[in-house]
């Protein structure tokens, strides 16, 4: 059975692996069959599409040699007579045969339109598991193409409309006061969506605070008297008017007292250290800090594969140097599986080249141990949130041992802008730190870092510090 996965970084998992699907041309293609949402699209169609307007001389043999690869990636048992069962031919093009569940756009988008009724309870957990498939922007890889650009903008455009209606959903259970701060930042990053502004407002007076309902509103109102000389449309004007008459329809049911975090609050965490002091000084920090929770310790690279598979952590805190199997070697066959935790590097400072390598490996965060508990408690919540945190003083150590080696010239191209955020990113700052600095939106942060990864052709933002410190856009030190 072939997963693929649209709804951020593009990938084809296979037994928990990710398959190799070729260079970014040739995965366009399975994308774009994708897109078509099991459809069959011609052969002269996706010539236009890949290469608009300047299709190379041999782009039908081009195409039929990508498909043909393609094919032998996603069913590689496949004897070489028998029919394609994923990647098939439709003619005069191709087609993608797949279970809805199994492609993460199509099972997003069934989930979304689905309608549970009256059911509340229903609804809430089906946009939870639908926006939960959301691990990154949508085809960002290829981002340069029409197509996908708008697939793109669609399927953002149901992801808030899935945020909303969740939020609609929760509020009407009674679940207002723990909605607000998501409902803030919804609506100020989306400010000219007045669904946004009336979930927001009507929270707040469900949570008692008419002022800052009224206030929200009035936010709205300037919003879009600003960018688009409107004022309030009727629904919002309505709830303006009923929260200032108080209006009893406008009082929601009370939710139950919470007397501890529902489990889905918490996160699972396991330690892996070949040092038993380290491992208690890690449980001291977890145990003191609310919504964490350690689930398991292990002592070295094999128990701590082996305790992924039986607790299913959401994070893994991992020595970079264990015996029987390193944290590196470790991190890599955890990172490649299905479904993976997000995994923490761990370190005490060295000179070992395997240091630079785990940056490479596509962890979500490297940190000391001689850490301040503060520190590692904001990696673990950024490495969820997917985002990164790599503690400075790791980088420029790290870096600094590699400061005699050659380095390639520093990449060209880059603005004034680009080089700034690098130097934040290569300085450890998170998505919002960098959005907070630069007076910005955080989604914008997210958006401009994807798509840099993408024009230096790079994984993640691991890769980004180390090459900001290589070709000289960082010193070491600084």
């Amino acid at each position: 059975m072939v997963i693929l996965r649209a709804l951020g970084p593009f990938q084809a998992i296979s037994d928990g692996r990710p398959l190799d699907l070729g260079g970014q041309r040739q995965q366009a293609v399975l994308a774009r069959l994708l897109v078509a949402g099991g459809r069959a699209i011609p052969v002269s169609t996706l010539i236009d599409e890949l290469w608009p307007g300047r299709p190379p001389a041999q782009a039908l043999s081009t195409i039929q040699g990508y498909v043909s690869r393609l094919r032998r990636a996603l069913e590689p048992g496949r004897a070489p007579r028998e029919e394609a069962g994923v990647l098939v031919s439709a003619p005069p093009g191709y087609a993608l045969r797949a279970d809805v569940e199994n492609v993460d756009a199509w099972h997003f988008e069934h989930l979304v339109k689905r309608d549970d009724g009256d059911d509340l309870a229903a609804t809430l957990t089906r946009l939870d598991t639908a926006l939960a498939l959301w691990r990154g922007p949508a085809l960002a890889e290829f981002g340069d193409l029409a197509w996908a650009q708008a697939e793109a903008q669609r399927l953002d455009d149901l992801r808030l409309i899935a945020v909303e209606r969740r939020a609609d959903a929760a509020v009407r259970l009674g679940r207002s006061a723990a909605l607000i701060p998501d409902l803030e930042a919804h609506a100020s990053a989306h400010p000219l969506r007045e669904e946004a502004w009336r979930l927001l407002a009507l929270a707040l007076y469900r949570a008692g605070r008419q002022a800052d309902a009224l206030g929200a509103l009035r936010r709205a109102r300037d919003v879009l008297r600003d960018e688009l000389g409107l004022d309030l449309g009727p629904a919002l004007q309505r709830l303006e008017q009923d929260i200032l008459g108080q209006a009893a329809h406008l009082d929601g049911p009370v939710a139950p007292p919470v007397s501890a975090p529902r489990p889905a609050e918490v996160l699972r965490v396991v330690v892996a250290d070949d040092q038993a002091l380290v491992r208690t000084g890690l449980k001291v920090v977890l145990d003191s800090e609310p919504g964490l929770e350690l689930v398991a310790e292990a002592e070295n690279g094999e128990q701590a594969i082996q305790q992924v598979h039986l607790t299913r952590p959401d994070v893994v805190l991992m020595d970079i140097q264990m015996p029987r199997l390193d944290g590196l070697a470790a991190a890599r066959r955890i990172l490649a599986e299905n479904d993976p935790p997000k995994v923490i590097m761990m370190t005490t400072f060295g000179t070992d080249d395997n240091l630079y390598s785990a940056l490479r490996a596509g962890v979500s965060g490297f940190v000391l141990k001689t850490s301040a508990p503060e520190q590692l408690i904001a990696a673990i919540r950024a490495a969820v949130a997917g985002d990164a945190l790599i503690d400075p003083a790791v980088t420029t150590h790290l870096i600094a041992a590699f400061a005699g080696r050659h380095n390639p010239a520093a990449p060209g191209g880059l603005s004034d802008t680009e080089v700034d955020l690098v130097r934040l990113i290569a300085r450890g700052f998170t998505n919002r730190q960098i959005a907070v600095t630069l007076a910005v939106d955080e989604p914008e942060v997210a958006a401009e870092v994807t798509g840099l990864l993408k024009r230096l052709d790079l994984i993640d933002r691991a890769q980004l510090v180390v090459l900001a410190y290589e070709t000289g856009l960082v010193s070491p030190g600084t």
